[in-house]
This record gives C-alpha cells, structure tokens and sequence, in this order.
C-alpha cells in the first residue's frame, strides 16, 4: 500500500459537495447546447436509449478511474501521474498524461469562455425585447452582428474569464465548494422552472414521445451517442481527475460515479423536455443543428406569451451551466502552480486566467477579421478557423486520448490491489469495472476515435 497523501489545496467538505461539483463540470453547454439537437438530428428515443446504455458502460467506468487515479494522487494531474507512476514503479514518461490533461483543460475554456460570453450577452438582447416579433432573418442578423463585432466579443470573453477566475482564486473551501453549493442548485432550479412553462405550451406530451419513442437510429447515430456520453461527462480534461484529488477516503467513488452520471443525464433530459415542446410549439425543426439555442429559440420566445422572461432564464441557465464548468477548466493548471512554481492561488489563476483569455482572442477573431484565416494539418485536418482546430484537436483527439489512457493506466499499469484500496467496493462490482474498464470501454473510445478523425467510417 502506497503512502497516504494530503492534498495542500484542501478538500470538499462531504461527498454531496463534491457530486455537486463534479456535476457542475460534467453538466455545461453540452447538456443544455448540444444534447437536444444531437437528439432532433438523430431520431429521438432510440438515441436517447443508446445514450444511457453507453454512459453506463464507457462512461462510468472511466469517471470511476479518473477518480481513483485522482485521489490516490492527491495532487495536481501532472504530479498525481508522476506519483502514481513511481507507487507502481512504472515508466515516468506517463506524466505525458496529466500534461495533456491540463493542456486540454486550458485549450476548452480558452474558447468555451468565448462562447459562455454569446450566452451572457443573450441574457441582455432578450431581457431589452430584442426578440420580440423577431423573423427567422431577424435573428439571424441579431446573432451575426454580435459574432461579427470583435470588441463585442472580446468585451464578454473577458466578463465570464474575470468571473470564473475570481471563483479559482479563492480556492477549494471558499471559492469551488461555496460555488457550486448555490450555483448547481440554481440551476437546476432554472432548468425545472423552464420545463413547467414547457408543460404549458400544449406541445409538452409531444416533446416527451419525441426523447423517448424510440425510432429510427443510423450507425452515425450510435457513434454519436458514444461520443457524447464520454464527453459529456467532462472526462479526460484533468478536471475530474483535480476534483477526486479533494475527495475524502472515507466516500465512495463508485456511488459517486455513478450519482455524477445519473444527475448529468437528468440535466440532459430536462433540456430536452425544457426545449423541445417550445420548438414543436413555434413549428420550428428539432434538428435544427447547432444554431438551435442561438438563432432558433430566440425566434420561440419572441412570439410565445412571457417569452422575454422564459428566454431570460433559460440563457441564465446556459451561464450557470457554462460557469461550473469553466472552473473545473482551469482548475488543474492553477493547481500545478501552486504546487509546483509556490504562487499563492491568487496569482496562479490571474495567470492562468491571463493565458487562457489571451489564447481565446484566436477564438474571438475566428468569427471577424479572421475568418477567412485557416489551419491545416495534413491527413488530420484541412481548413479550419483557429475555433475550429481548438475544437476538433481537443474534443477528437485529446479528450479520447487522455479517457483512454486513464483506463489503461488504472486497468493495467496500476496493481489490482492499488484499485482495490480507492474502489473498496463490492466485489462484484469490482470485477464488473475491470473487466469494462480493461476491454469494453478502451475498444469503444478506440472506435469513436478513429472515426471522429475520419480514420474509420462505419
């Protein structure tokens, strides 16, 4: 057994802080954003029942891993890889990981703040009746003025960067975990309250058969739902990994696992039952893509009674959503100073928040003065904006990547009696998680892979 470590940094007062916290980083613009067009472009309830089946065999079983590694480490991603590489007397060339989680986690808020931004500023349009009597051309030239503005932009990019890192600065005990006590209930109290006026368009029953009648489902479907149940659960980023190394001995990692997963689902499915009655009730397309939250909904709460107030709420909800995930983001970065260049946490995040803004301004300029700009990588990717190479390089390969080897490494670099000792769980359930961990979950993130990268086509 291999010495007992405390984290500097401190740790969550109880386990129901730290699912709240996990939760807040897992729970984002996904849930709320991608979540239901992803579902009105590929069918509905088939989908959907596709979605949970692989939340609970890819999912789960790398948040459990990540945890573990995390909270045997007790330190920041990078130096937990070169704990636990030593503890089990392995190469030390595996902190290549926890660097390439850190680096995913700054590259995702670098962007992600840009976008957070477009929902702080919708909070505004719709609060000033912007929307209201809006045509489909109307929104359009609403959304494309506001990305088109580079000052705009920027003005909101720095806003939610300044936000997210006084909340880091402030550390473990008065900053994440007094966070994410008020924030997460807000929001889902947000959520419910948008899902009740839901109930009163007249459309609510149709939006339920719509999430869960199951239908038709294309093999680009499947590969769909296993790509988002791995992402959506904020995993391979050092977040989940940074936040189990707050984690008490004395709590279960696999309860919570799977509390994390169960209530990230829930988050998911209320958007859409949230979203899609508003949409079959404004006649508008569930699989309206992307621009279903920025230039379809506005359209919906432009013309339906209280629609100001409903959209008002709804984009404070994506904020809040936007929000704990964002300190999740940067989180490992600012541990790794602190632990390992002796900053206080205040001048850790002002510098880390400093990078993170200054690497968003590619993300900003992406949709003005540098659209026309692009990158490519031969036989990875041709022609993308600087948003788009951050996008694809993080969520295709980097995010895969690093899951993938957090399951090798807890499933076969790690000895069975270290997993042992942090899972100290049934052991059924032990043998169920290694065996998924070991086979099933690393053949399935393999696949999403290779075919996000267009390695494979199936």
């Amino acid at each position: 057994m291999s010495e007992k470590r405390t984290s500097i940094h401190g740790q969550w007062a109880n386990r129901t802080v730290f699912i709240l916290a996990a939760t807040g980083s897992a729970v984002g613009l996904g849930n709320i954003w991608k979540f239901p067009y992803i579902t009105g472009e590929n069918g509905g309830g088939t989908f959907v029942l596709v979605y949970l089946l692989c939340i609970a065999l890819i999912g789960i079983p790398i948040m459990m891993a990540e945890i573990t590694l995390g909270r045997r480490g007790k330190q920041s991603p990078i130096n937990t890889m070169i704990a636990l590489a030593k503890d089990e007397h392995r190469n030390p060339g595996w902190v290549w990981l926890g660097w390439m989680g850190v680096a995913a986690g700054f590259l995702i808020l670098s962007y992600y703040s840009v976008i957070a931004g477009w929902a702080m500023s919708y909070i505004f349009r719709t609060g000033s009746g912007m929307f209201l009597g809006v045509t489909a051309d109307g929104v359009n030239s609403i959304f494309t003025d506001l990305v088109s503005d580079p000052e705009r932009l920027l003005a909101w990019h720095t806003i939610f960067m300044v936000m997210t890192m006084m909340i880091v600065a402030r550390g473990v005990k008065q900053g994440l975990e007094k966070a994410v006590t008020y924030l997460m209930p807000l929001l889902f109290g947000l959520l419910v309250v948008v899902v009740i006026y839901a109930m009163t368009t007249g459309y609510f029953m149709q939006g339920v058969e719509f999430l869960f009648t199951p239908g038709t489902i294309t093999r680009e479907g499947v590969l769909t739902a296993m790509g988002h149940a791995f992402f959506t659960l904020s995993l391979g980023m050092g977040a989940i990994m940074v936040y189990g190394s707050y984690l008490s001995e004395e709590y279960s990692i696999t309860q919570a696992a799977i509390w994390i997963a169960i209530a990230d689902t829930v988050v998911a499915l209320l958007a859409g039952l949230a979203i899609f009655p508003i949409v079959f009730a404004n006649g508008l397309e569930p699989g309206a893509g992307p621009g279903l939250i920025f230039q379809t909904l506005p359209i919906a709460f432009g013309h339906m009674q209280g629609g100001t107030l409903v959209g008002v709420i709804f984009f404070t909800l994506l904020v809040f959503a936007a929000w704990t995930s964002a300190i999740s983001l940067i989180e490992p970065a600012v541990a790794y100073l602190v632990e390992n260049k002796g900053l206080s946490r205040i001048y850790a995040s002002v510098w880390i928040g400093f990078l993170t803004w200054f690497v968003g301004l590619g993300t900003v300029f992406s949709f003005n003065i540098w659209k026309d700009k692009t990158m490519s990588i031969p036989y990875i990717f041709d022609n993308l904006t600087f948003f788009d190479t951050l996008d694809y390089l993080t969520a295709n390969i980097m995010l895969p990547l690093g899951g993938l080897f957090i399951a090798i490494f807890a499933a076969w670099v790690m000895r069975e009696q270290s997993t042992k000792e942090e899972l100290a769980t049934h052991p059924v359930i032990y043998k169920t998680w290694r065996f998924l961990v070991r086979f099933v979950t690393p053949l399935a993130v393999i696949i999403v892979f290779l075919n996000a990268v267009g390695a494979i086509k199936i």
